[in-house]
This record gives structure tokens, C-alpha cells and sequence, in this order.
């Protein structure tokens, strides 16, 4: 595998895999590694996002699962007042409220790329893990394109993730990552944070440069 389709596997399953650090820890999240997998696609990526989740893989290591369970919840969950709420309305609109405006636009921009939530899911459109699960979708389709020669389709693909990151995910991912760090209660998350913060910055960094290149 070249180089260059090298890095474009590990930024799809960065996305993938960052997603899935935030789900409700269970046995199987620790069983698979996923931490820790996370921190070696990392590598590949952004040294200051690879040795954050490599603390955070040492970190959830030491954490017993039950007690990791209960920082996800009080962080993410609820029912109480949550610390940082993981959705894109919360951060971006006055009323601070879920299914904003805001929340609309990004249902709408995954219809213009051809997705749909499914009917059966309980997920909010503008969710974290949503939104990082459909950067790893966006760049599975640049890689797809590359492999296929398409270059004006490399192109296009790489503009839509621009244009998510810096319209929908960008806009609050900051403010939400400093939530979790200063909340300063749960270090498995405060680590992951700055992983995600370091990463999808990066990222967007690395698209503009291949956009203008």
C-alpha cells in the first residue's frame, strides 16, 4: 500500500474509531482495544493526538469499567445537568437546546451526500459519534475515489470535508473538548478530548493543504 493510501485508511478509521471511544464503555470496547488502536492509527496522523490517546488507553487501563461507566454517563448522558453535552445545537444556538436549527442543516447536508439516520436509531443527527462516523464515511469515499483514479471526485470529496468540518463539527468541537478537560472529574475523557481537539484540527489543517496544493 502506497503512502499516500496508507494515511488516507488511517484518517477513515481515526474517525471510526474516535467515535466509538465515545460510546457507553462496555467489556467489549476494552476487549477490542479500542483505546489504544486508536492511538496507533493515530501515529500516522498527529503526534499530539497519538500521545493523548495513548494516555487515554493507559488511563481507561487503570480505570475499573463499572467507574468509567459512570464518567461517560455524568459527561454525556445524564439525567442530571451534563457537563458537556456531545451535541452541535447545545454549543451553537442561544436556546442551548437539542434539534435546533442547526441540527436541521446537518440532516440536510448528510442527505445532499446521499445518507439518512436510520428510522430505528436513537441517535441525534448532530451527535459527536455521529458526525465523526460520517468524516470517516466522507473519507472513505475520498480514498475510494483515489484508488479509482477519479481526481475531480478526490476533489470534491475533500471539499465536503472541509466544508462539515468548518460548518458543523469545527464551530463547537473546542468548546465542547474544554468542557470535559476543565470539568477535571473523569481523566480518561479529559485525555480523549484532547486527542479529539488535536486530531480533527489536523485534519482540517491537512485538507486545506491538499485542497490548495
Amino acid at each position: 500500500m502506497a503512502p499516500d493510501d496508507t494515511r488516507a485508511l488511517a484518517r477513515e478509521n481515526a474517525y471510526r474509531l474516535l467515535a466509538a471511544c465515545y460510546y457507553s464503555p462496555n467489556k467489549l470496547l476494552i476487549e477490542e482495544d479500542c483505546f489504544q488502536n486508536l492511538a496507533t492509527m493515530l501515529t500516522e496522523l498527529s503526534t499530539e493526538a497519538a500521545a493523548a490517546a495513548a494516555e487515554t488507553a493507559a488511563l481507561a487501563a487503570t480505570t475499573d469499567l463499572q467507574e468509567l461507566l459512570v464518567q461517560h454517563t455524568r459527561l454525556f448522558v445524564g439525567p442530571f445537568e451534563l457537563p458537556a453535552p456531545p451535541y452541535g445545537s447545545v454549543w451553537m444556538e442561544k436556546e442551548k437546546s437539542l434539534m435546533g436549527a442547526t441540527t436541521v442543516q446537518v440532516v440536510n447536508f448528510y442527505a445532499a451526500c446521499g445518507l439518512q439516520l436510520a428510522e430505528e436509531t436513537y441517535q441525534v443527527p448532530d451527535q459527536l459519534t455521529v458526525e465523526l462516523e460520517f468524516m470517516s464515511y466522507l473519507a472513505f469515499k475520498q480514498r475510494e475515489a483515489a484508488l479509482a483514479g477519479n481526481r475531480e471526485e478526490v476533489d470534491r470529496q475533500v471539499g465536503l470535508q472541509k466544508e462539515f468540518l468548518a460548518t458543523f463539527l469545527l464551530p463547537w468541537l473546542g468548546l465542547f473538548t474544554d468542557a470535559v478537560i476543565n470539568d477535571g472529574t473523569a481523566p480518561p475523557y479529559m485525555a480523549l478530548a484532547r486527542a479529539t481537539k488535536a486530531f480533527v484540527s489536523a485534519d482540517y489543517e491537512c485538507l486545506n493543504r491538499a485542497e490548495n496544493a
